[in-house]
This record gives C-alpha cells, sequence and structure tokens, in this order.
C-alpha cells in the first residue's frame, strides 16, 4: 500500500527533481504536483514532463496534496513553508529535505503552526544542480534521517518513513541537534575545507593556476568535485547550521595544531597511529556500501 496518493514537490533542483523522478519509477500511480520559484525552472520541468503539473503558484501546488515536500535551499524553507500557508491541507503532512535540521524545523513550524510536520534530511546528492540534474536511482541505498519531535504523530512519521524507503532509502530516526553535530562532521565541515583549501591554491602566486590545473591528481582534485557544488545552498547550509559547524571547526583546529607539532618535531608514530586509525574508517565507509572499492573510486579514465 502507498503512504501517498498526491505528492506536491515545491523545489525542482537536484533533490526534487530526483524526487519526482524516483516516485515515477517506484510509485508510478502517485500523482505528482510540484512548484518552483523560478520561472524559467517550472518551464524546463515542463519541457522534461517530470511531473503530472507543475503549477505557477506554490499554493495551487498543494491545494489536494498528501505530502508537500519542501526542497529548497535551507536558508528559503521558512518563506516556501509560508507560501503554502493559506492553501495547505489540514490533513497533509509536511516534510523538508534540508541538511540542517534543527532552524529549519523551528522555521518551518512557525509558518505552519498547525501542520503535521516531519522534518527530514536525504543523505544524498552530487555537485550538479537544476531540474535536468535528478535521477532516479539517487537515494537507493542511501539514509534518510528523520528527525520529528516529541509532539509529532507516529503515523506521520510512519508514513514518511515508508516515502522514502519505497525510494531505496534506508531511514533513521534522529533527534534535530544531534542530526546538525554529525552532518557538521561528514558533510558541512569538509565542504568547508573544499572550499577553503581550492581557495588557498588559487590564491597563491608562486603557484600560477595553469600548474594547480595541470597537476591536480588524487586529493585537490577530488577538493575540487567537492567543491563545486551549489554555492547558493552551501552559505546557508553553514549559516543555518552555525552552532554545530563552529563547534567542530574548533576540534579540527586543535587537531591541525597536533598534527603540526608531530610534524614539527619529527613524531613519525603519531602521524602513522592517526593515519592507521583513518584508514580503518574508510574501510568501514566501504563495508556498509557508502562507496566503491574500486581502484580510484571507480573513475573512468578510458578516451
Amino acid at each position: 500500500m502507498l503512504p501517498f496518493a498526491r505528492v506536491t514537490i515545491i523545489g525542482l533542483g537536484l533533490i526534487g527533481s530526483s524526487v519526482a523522478r524516483a516516485v515515477r519509477a517506484k510509485m508510478p500511480t502517485v500523482r505528482l504536483m510540484a512548484y518552483d520559484a523560478d520561472s524559467a525552472v517550472r518551464e524546463r520541468a515542463r519541457e522534461i514532463d517530470l511531473c503530472d503539473d507543475i503549477a505557477d503558484a506554490a499554493g495551487t501546488a498543494v491545494i489536494d496534496a498528501d505530502l508537500v515536500l519542501l526542497c529548497v535551499p535551507v536558508g528559503a524553507m521558512g518563506q516556501a513553508a509560508a507560501s503554502i500557508a493559506a492553501d495547505l491541507p489540514p490533513e497533509a503532512i509536511v516534510s523538508d529535505t534540508g541538511s540542517a535540521k534543527a532552524s529549519i524545523a523551528a522555521a518551518i513550524r512557525q509558518a505552519l503552526p498547525h501542520a503535521t510536520v516531519v522534518p527530514g534530511h536525504p543523505v544524498a546528492g552530487t555537485e550538479h544542480s537544476g531540474p535536468d540534474a535528478g535521477f532516479a536511482s539517487l537515494f537507493e541505498g542511501r539514509w534518510c534521517i528523520l528527525t520529528p519531535d516529541g509532539d509529532t504523530d507516529p503515523a506521520a512519521v510512519m508514513r514518511v518513513s515508508t516515502f522514502w524507503e519505497k525510494l531505496g532509502a534506508q531511514t533513521e530516526i534522529m533527534d534535530a541537534r544531534h542530526h546538525d553535530l554529525v552532518l557538521a562532521v561528514t558533510s558541512h565541515v569538509p565542504h568547508l575545507i573544499a572550499y577553503s583549501i581550492v581557495g588557498t591554491a588559487s590564491d597563491l602566486e608562486e603557484v600560477t593556476q595553469s600548474e594547480v590545473i595541470k597537476f591536480s591528481a588524487g586529493g585537490f582534485r577530488d577538493f575540487t568535485r567537492i567543491a563545486a557544488s551549489d554555492p547558493t545552498m552551501w552559505r546557508d547550509v553553514f549559516l543555518q547550521n552555525r552552532e554545530a559547524v563552529l563547534e567542530i571547526l574548533q576540534r579540527l583546529t586543535e587537531d591541525v595544531t597536533m598534527l603540526q607539532r608531530a610534524i614539527r618535531w619529527g613524531d613519525g608514530d603519531q602521524l602513522f597511529d592517526l593515519f592507521t586509525r583513518t584508514r580503518a574508517i574508510r574501510r568501514s565507509i566501504i563495508e556498509q556500501g557508502q562507496d566503491s572499492a574500486e581502484p580510484d573510486f571507480g573513475r573512468s579514465h578510458g578516451g
């Protein structure tokens, strides 16, 4: 049995368009409505037949919805929720896909004080964006974390969980603030480091840009992939998850200082011990199916 018969997607970027494609593939009888604030995106979504109907107003898109999924940048979640407040059916469940949860959940609940809200975060994505970037298999084998509060109807949480599981994801229930700390470690601060090191390389006068590009092997090349992610989305993520990001950055600063000291004093044992421990974490990620063990991360080098 399907958890929802009528789903509305607000925001048709990578995640929203991937949800649309996945619903079409996995739950073809579900009626899909959508809206995007960008008229060019709406037009493109119509051209590629992304949903059953693309509305020209957010309120129009949600009139008959069982589930409304907010797939907009985290800084726009409150505004997106407010835009549907007047037309949202009282029985509809509202969820989202933002990667910061405590601040977003508060913004959505403030805009929709009488709605059933089940905040969510599918931990999946690529560096690409826009309605053409989505694909139906994006969520397969990935995690979707739900962060309901103590007052959320358990039946609503179960329906949203079932929805994501039908799209191929595994679901986990987590406290919103704990989620934000976990994601600061696993996603947000790594992105911040990537932006920083790519920016540092471009600023170094003695390393020309052509050399950076020409010799971008291994680590730097993969940093540039992460640093190519959507600027608007990541600006908003860091501002919305400010406390957790700053806490992890402080810990990281202390650890980097420790490494700096070990290198300065030639403490090879300390370096070896750290590298051995971190290598084991990489192996665990592969064992849990969260990445490939293929040589060079499965990259193709064919002509």
